[in-house]
């Protein structure tokens, strides 16, 4: 009997000491400044439903010294806004080892990031065991790039989801590369230009809609990804940066399991659209671009940005400049300079007089504008953007249609759902040198300021606009989907 008490009295302790613990969320990101700010906007989310709850975030190496520089300027003004409820935690330096020395200089930088993530398996086990020292963690979740920290989470018995930050058509693409990889044989890269990708969910593909990192199945990265499909089907859920009306048919083939023949797919969550004005508050930020706007007449604006990784070479830099200024068109241009191009020589990118010619008609913006303050400004009527999906999310929550210029990574992907299936963007195509002529850019954008095309795809963004209040909204289903995920991590009383 005596025995029987001490074991009671015992479980009562540890019963006392878990309720003690503070709850906390955990999020593993990639360290790629676009997905860190979107996993920090899903901290947020989570705390204005679970304000109990602590965000703990867990930075990792960066690829490179100017990814690390931007991330770290992001944690820092995140930190001095959030107090508390949101910390972060940067991990051991992870390095390459010595049989990868003579790789890295190859590698690019999503390569480089995805494997120096892989290793950092051991340092995210540790950390968590730290974390659930003195708090209960109600759940990891990760970024698609860090899917090799699922087996680390089912080791220690934590909830795992995957929070993937390029829309459900790009998931649909990643679970299903297990079975594409198994029935094609050939890298993508190697197929015939107009060989057909049917992949569930989405509208018919070819091998140059597909994401530039898994074009080739001999490369590093693709193999990554291909374990990480794997990876992400153990997960206890798959966090998706949309809302269902926006991607339907994504949507649907995932919640029925169309994307992972044999396999399994997690419980999906369409919690979206978030978006990020960070910025918002700053000091320092230009406020050029707004006045300028503020003399504008409405919607007659065309706003060109490429995000933080945006570089073109001069030749392009002039392709755009002389047909935007024949388009005859108003329009604001944020430029980033050449790699071998340096800052002072900014005026030296253009045909010489344009700045001049196109006065009061258009502005060149020197490196960065406030996107998201400029694209809800009534003077902007149309986005000529790379498809970095945060991107495409803004625009649609301003209500301002696109012009889809895929640069790098999965925007090519972005670009096909974005014209055939969402149908809020036309296309800008390139040349086979791989170019966009003045003639294309002056097309384009007189498509999208005046034409039905562009009416067309002007009315279907407006409508998603109004779709994504909705969805947000009280008992929209973008809310509904944040409540069933929230309440999966509350243990049974």
């Amino acid at each position: 009997m005596e025995t029987d008490l001490s074991i009671e009295r015992e479980g009562e302790d540890v019963m006392e000491k878990t309720m003690k613990k503070k709850e906390a969320v955990v999020l593993y990101p990639s360290p790629l400044i676009g997905h860190v700010i979107s996993m920090v906007e899903l901290g947020r989310l989570i705390l204005s439903h679970r304000p109990s709850a602590a965000i703990h975030v867990l930075v990792s190496t960066a690829p490179s010294p100017a990814a690390t520089a931007a991330t770290a300027d992001y944690i820092s003004s995140v930190s001095a806004s959030a107090g508390s409820s949101i910390s972060f935690h940067h991990l051991p330096a992870t390095t390459l080892p010595p049989t990868f020395s003579t790789m890295k200089s190859n590698l690019p930088t999503v390569a480089l990031a995805l494997e120096l993530l892989r290793l950092d398996a051991p340092n995210v086990h540790s950390a968590l065991e730290s974390l659930s020292k003195h708090h209960l963690v109600l759940a990891l979740v990760i970024d698609f790039f860090c899917a090799s920290a699922v087996p680390v989470a089912k080791e220690l018995g934590i909830p795992c989801h995957c929070f993937f930050t390029s829309g459900a058509g790009g998931l649909t693409h990643f679970l299903y590369l297990p079975y594409l990889h198994k029935n094609i044989t050939k890298s993508f890269k190697d197929l015939d230009p107009d060989f057909i990708i049917d992949i569930p969910g989405t509208p018919l593909l070819v091998p140059s809609d597909l994401p530039n990192t898994v074009l080739d199945r001999g490369d590093r990265a693709y193999e990554i990804f291909l374990e990480s499909s794997m990876n992400i089907q153990r997960a206890d859920g798959a966090i998706v940066n949309t809302f269902e009306e926006l991607q339907p048919l994504a949507t649907r083939a995932l919640v029925e399991g169309q994307c992972t023949p044999g396999g399994t797919t997690p419980p999906l969550y369409c919690i979206g659209p978030l978006i990020s004005n960070h910025d918002a508050g700053d000091n320092n930020v230009d406020k050029g671009s707004l006045k300028w706007l503020d003399m504008q007449p409405s919607k007659s604006v065309v706003f060109l940005c490429f995000g933080s990784m945006g570089v073109f070479p001069k030749e392009q830099l002039k392709e755009m400049a002389i047909g935007l200024e024949r388009s005859g068109q108003r329009f604001l241009w944020v430029v980033r300079n050449p790699p071998d191009q340096p800052d002072s020589d900014f005026d030296s990118l253009f045909p010489d007089r344009l700045l001049e010619r196109t006065k009061g008609r258009g502005l060149m913006v020197h490196r960065w504008a406030p996107q998201v303050a400029v694209l809800n400004h009534g003077s902007v009527g149309g986005f000529v953007t790379h498809c970095g999906w945060n991107s495409v999310l803004e625009s649609v929550c301003a209500g301002v249609p696109m012009i889809a210029w895929p640069l790098y990574a999965e925007q090519p992907l972005q670009r096909a759902l974005m014209v055939k299936e969402m149908k809020i963007a036309l296309s800008m195509n390139a040349s086979r040198d791989g170019i966009v002529s003045a003639a294309e850019v002056e097309e384009r954008v007189r498509e999208l300021m005046d034409s039905e095309a562009g009416k067309s795809v002007r009315e279907k963004t407006l409508a998603m606009k109004e779709a994504a209040r909705a969805a947000l909204s009280l008992g929209g289903s973008s809310r509904v989907a944040l409540t069933r995920l929230v309440d999966s991590w509350i243990p049974a009383a």
